[in-house]
């Protein structure tokens, strides 16, 4: 049995991964620490919200009292980290927050950790686990024919994002080397699927097609991503605290490699093909371009790239494979398919996000002609 305090459970990944662990892990509790900014919903968490094994605690990570009192509080011996600011449009335009939350805040929840597992009249386990959940960005940019990025690839981060998710890297791997404290980390590709806030590329684009907007692709769309989706994703987290070694990292990729053009327009022709089959979509979004008999990839536009835009991004999941058995169970066509038809059928969830005053704000002023990717 295990008690897990798994920060930034309220968004898209957090969300999804409490939904994976309440459904595997029968005996476990699980105790969720979000701070409920514009990604966080607390809606996200409406199924496990229903469940007595789940608690929702809104607060700060970066509060270091608060994260001890609630780890003695709900004995927690799994701490799996995913609270960040995670969008890199939102770093270049603001870095001060990306710094403050992913640095600080990853400090500060080490240090509240190392206080109540290892600290004076702390009791001894075995089960102590730190996990924390990181980005395939910090290894910067390749080139079209460099091999993937390894568990051992130099760290080379090229916007604020990287660069603060990077330093909690590190952060989390001196406590482990210096104090002892018991971690994990797993490095994952571009993510996508249920609940994801729509700043990026993907739900930006099936939100914008649904209501006859452009489709804003950065520079000439040849920028490269390995997509993973995010049920995989939350398996590969499973799989690293689970079997795991002590002090490792662990890269989870999707081995889906896509341009970002070549992405935009596989999710046009299913658009395309989602209208053609059913006829109640034109009534629903007649601002669609299918609904008035207009392809989807007539939307498309390519916007000025963004500074510092990493050309490409592919991981090499070989340790996770051989170590911990780790493997996708979507391949991409079937992801994006999936994806599609979860925002079709969660119409209210995002319409009710669309009207908060920090979305219009990203639609009609300072970032709403970003791609988002």
């Amino acid at each position: 049995m295990r008690r897990l305090l798994i920060t930034g459970g309220a968004g898209f990944i957090g969300a999804n991964f409490v939904q994976h662990w309440l459904g595997g892990h029968a005996d476990d509790q699980v105790v969720v620490l979000d701070a409920l900014t514009y990604a966080g919903h607390r809606a996200n968490l409406s199924a496990a919200e229903k469940d007595r094994r789940f608690r929702f605690v809104e607060g700060d990570i970066r509060d270091t009292q608060a994260v001890e009192k609630l780890l003695r509080e709900e004995e927690i011996d799994t701490l799996v980290h995913l609270a960040a600011e995670s969008h890199v449009d939102r770093s270049i335009e603001g870095p001060d927050d990306f710094i403050d939350v992913n640095i600080v805040g990853t400090h500060s929840l080490l240090k509240a950790a190392r206080a109540v597992w290892l600290g004076k009249g702390a009791s001894k386990s075995s089960s102590w686990r730190f996990h924390h959940v990181s980005t395939d960005e910090v290894y910067g940019s390749l080139e079209a024919k460099d091999p993937p990025f390894t568990e051992t690839s130099l760290y080379r981060p090229n916007s604020p994002y990287s660069a603060s998710k990077a330093a909690a890297d590190h952060l989390v791997r001196a406590y482990h080397e210096t104090y002892g404290l018991p971690v994990t980390m797993s490095n994952c590709s571009n993510n996508y699927g249920p609940y994801q806030y729509p700043e990026k590329l993907l739900p930006l684009c099936i939100l914008n097609l649904l209501e006859g907007r452009t489709l804003p692709i950065y520079g000439d769309g040849s920028n490269v991503r390995d997509w993973l989706h995010v049920r995989d994703h939350c398996a590969g987290i499973e799989r690293v605290i689970e079997r795991g070694r002590d002090g490792e990292s662990y890269n989870l990729g999707g081995d889906a490699e896509r341009t970002n053009l070549e992405l935009t327009r596989t999710l046009c022709r299913l658009v395309d093909r989602r209208f053609a089959a059913k006829a109640e979509l034109a009534q629903r979004f007649p601002d669609a371009p299918p609904a008035h008999g207009e392809g989807c990839e007539s939307r498309i536009r390519f916007v000025r790239d963004r500074p510092g835009h990493d050309r490409r991004y592919a991981i090499d999941a070989t340790k996770a494979r051989e170590e911990l058995g780790f493997a996708p169970a979507y391949d991409l066509d079937r992801g994006l398919a999936a994806t599609l038809d979860w925002y079709l059928d969660h119409e209210v969830w995002w319409r009710e996000l669309r009207q908060r005053p920090d979305y219009q704000e990203w639609v009609s002023g300072q970032y709403g002609d970003k791609a988002g990717s």
